[in-house]
């Protein structure tokens, strides 16, 4: 205990010698008058998340267009892009006072079901000329540790698609892109072969092609009614379609694609109509 106190008393001391404690820096005797005390450091404030933002675009990859989150890197959308950001808001993931997580199903599923409900008025045209374009709508939220820190959003983006795994490089805005003929041809659904060849892949009407979507027929809402009953809702009107397109109403080919039982699920209650182009 003794010499607990003579050092906690040489501590004190503003005469020390040989010590940084004093102030004093080396050779220099310490002033006698007593040190200020310290200013306090102000408390930390609190930074607000980083969030995205509305009509700025990204150069995503296909795979990171499909992953449920992105970083909020963007580029000026006069420049090639692969992606732009079309709508933002606040997931809802408080229910019954209970706060879910941003990874849980209710959340994404609620996601999942606003930015494709969105995507046409973003787009423009017809809800049947989305359904036979290459645009399609995909989502994000942030990391379960952005979350953690306060993030809430969820973001939209459309992206142009260029296969079954790679995205169209845009320059300029996709708003309204579907308003114009010009922009439906474009970003047109066609096929480098009839939908039930194995050598069907779907492609941009931009692009080399042979078939084109020409027609969508709805099906009504409910559980997946079956191929047999997508067969009977799509034959006749797909055939009226073709033959009305073609330059030979007796010498014609038609085909249609409906959905399977995944597709369904994911929200496509639709069948697609094509015909040669």
């Amino acid at each position: 205990m003794a010499v607990a106190v003579v050092v906690l008393a040489t501590g004190c001391s503003s005469g020390g010698q040989g010590g940084s404690d004093d102030g004093a820096a080396p050779g220099e005797s310490a002033s006698a008058s007593p040190t200020p005390s310290p200013t306090p450091a102000p408390p930390p404030r609190a930074t607000e998340p980083a969030k995205p933002k509305k009509d700025t675009c990204h150069r995503l990859s296909f795979s990171e267009a499909v992953a449920p989150t992105a970083d909020l890197e963007t580029v000026a959308c006069k420049k090639a892009h692969t992606s732009e950001t079309y709508a933002v808001g606040r997931v809802d993931n408080v229910v019954d006072g209970h706060l879910l997580a941003i990874d849980s199903s209710r959340v994404q599923e609620q996601v999942a079901t606003t930015c494709p409900g969105a995507l046409q008025s973003a787009v423009g045209g017809t809800l049947d000329d989305a359904r036979l374009s290459m645009l399609r709508a995909v989502w994000f939220t942030p990391t379960v540790e952005e979350s953690d820190a306060g993030s809430d959003w969820y973001r939209c983006d459309v992206v142009a698609l260029a296969g079954a795994d790679k995205l169209v490089s845009v320059r300029g805005s996709l708003a309204g892109a579907l308003d114009t003929p010009a922009g439906r041809t474009t970003y047109g659904m066609c096929g480098t072969a009839s939908p039930d060849e194995k050598s069907f892949e779907r492609v941009p009407c931009s692009r080399t092609h042979s078939w084109r979507a020409i027609s969508v027929v709805g099906l009504p809402a409910g559980d997946y009614p079956g191929a047999d009953a997508i067969a009977d809702a799509g034959s006749t009107p797909c055939q009226d379609t073709a033959a009305d397109r073609a330059a030979d109403p007796l010498d014609y080919e038609w085909a249609f694609e409906g959905p399977d039982r995944a597709q369904w699920k994911v929200g496509q209650t639709f069948i697609r109509c094509w015909a040669p182009d």
